[in-house]
């Protein structure tokens, strides 16, 4: 039986489209419950609306904090369902009362092998560090950002004098191929 998993995005969808598309190749044993964010122009909504899948998006600002979205977006993911919740570029840190409520249940993709690099910026401290390797991780996610237990890394080689933007292309190729791994 397919695994139901819920994908949080606030942007284009890059990783969700990746998911989705592994989903209906049947390369991956998995039905998109619902795609959620909060950011309800965010480019991977209409992906998902054209692909004819459930949304919840609410703007966080019309909530009075944190605790109170978060229990929102809960309450809608379990609603829908949801086995598995997939950060797929979700640009907010999940309140601890979210993460006790799904413990165990959400992962998260980071663009360098962790524990090097936490942050939003792991291609451009790579190479402002000046590694020979930098990568992708997937993992639990836990209250500390970027810290829970690995569940996959791949490896991408970094490229002397080579920009962020540019590593980050690269690593971003990477993430498409190993997260649906990951979720399997």
């Amino acid at each position: 039986m397919a695994l139901n998993i819920a994908i949080l995005l606030s942007g284009f969808g890059s990783n969700f489209q990746a998911i989705q598309d592994k989903i209906e190749s049947g390369a991956l044993d998995a039905s998109i419950c619902l795609v959620a964010s909060n950011k309800p122009d965010a480019r991977g909504l209409e992906r998902a609306r054209a692909a004819g899948l459930a949304t919840w998006a609410e703007p966080h600002q019309n909530y009075p904090d944190r605790v109170a979205f978060d229990a929102a977006l809960g309450d809608a993911l379990e609603a829908a369902g949801a086995e598995l919740i997939v950060l797929a570029g979700y640009m907010r840190l999940l309140s601890k009362d979210f993460l006790e409520r799904f413990k165990g249940r959400v992962i998260n993709i980071h663009p360098a092998l962790l524990p090097s690099f936490p942050g939003v910026h792991g291609a451009a401290d790579a190479v402002a560090y000046g590694v020979k390797i930098s990568g992708i991780t997937v993992h639990f996610v836990e209250e500390i950002m970027d810290s829970g237990p690995v569940i996959i890394q791949a490896a991408v080689p970094c490229i002397p004098g080579e920009a962020a933007d540019a590593l980050q292309a690269r690593i971003h190729k990477q993430e498409h191929r190993i997260y649906p791994q990951a979720i399997q």
